[in-house]
């Protein structure tokens, strides 16, 4: 496996709850029907905890980014679609990956065979992802951006205050069935907050729409358990377009 300072790994870039709205005190106990979606209408996000989970930041609450993912998706899938089904099976995925730090009691993944690449590059596996957070890993070294020199925690507040709308993550579509899931698909938000890249230089957001395409090829079991993610697009993206 490649060392934390120089791979680039996991599923899309992550649709987050905010780092801003985190409380650490607040840190057992089940997501909030907000969380799930159901107020609007559609439960797309349905992640329930072990009894001793522990929240790394303080439970996560979704309702904003929800409301930037209902107001701003371009695509509304039938119940019970491939798409529908690897739209929440990748929003449960993050509600781990960012939230519960200890890999023992990640439900999503199996711990002991996953594995992920971006771009056909060297894998992580779950313990590397959990140590030094997904945004870290996705993003590895780009010209503005140094996932090297952010701690798990910096990644997070940075990237929730440049979108602090959200930034949503959909399903635009899905190529193949299980178990070679080959998905294509789409990040979104206003950039109406103000990135911060590797030499401490701010940019403000204009409040445009910022989107970022991709595709996956998630390896999956007859449970649904994810044993491997390949991701494919192209980091410097995601970076550029903030200091644009």
């Amino acid at each position: 496996y490649c060392r934390a300072t120089t791979a680039r790994p996991p599923t899309p870039i992550q649709n987050m709850a905010l780092a801003h709205e985190l409380n650490k005190a607040d840190n057992k106990g089940p997501l909030s029907e907000e969380s799930s979606g159901a107020p609007f209408g559609e439960v797309i996000r349905d992640y329930k905890p072990l009894p001793d989970t522990i929240w790394r930041f303080g439970k996560p609450n979704y309702s904003r980014v929800n409301k930037t993912y209902f107001k701003h998706r371009t695509k509304v899938h039938k119940e019970g679609s491939l798409e529908a089904v690897v739209s929440k099976i990748v929003k449960n995925w993050e509600v781990e990956s960012h939230h519960i730090a200890d890999i023992h009691q990640w439900q999503t993944m199996d711990i002991q065979a996953f594995k992920a690449a971006v771009n056909g590059g060297c894998p992580c596996n779950a313990q590397l992802m959990a140590d030094v957070g997904p945004y870290n890993m996705l993003l590895g070294e780009t010209k503005d951006y140094s996932g090297g020199s952010q701690s798990f925690e910096q990644s997070n507040k940075t990237f929730s205050a440049t979108f602090p709308e959200g930034f949503a993550f959909e399903c635009l579509e899905v190529f193949s069935g299980p178990p070679n899931v080959l998905f294509k698909w789409r990040h979104f938000g206003p950039y109406s907050g103000t990135f911060t890249d590797k030499n401490g230089k701010q940019y403000k957001g204009n409040g445009e729409m910022f989107n970022l395409i991709g595709l996956c090829l998630a390896k999956v079991n007859e449970k649904l358990i994810i044993e491997s993610l390949d991701i494919y697009y192209n980091p410097e993206g995601m970076i550029k377009p903030l200091v644009s």
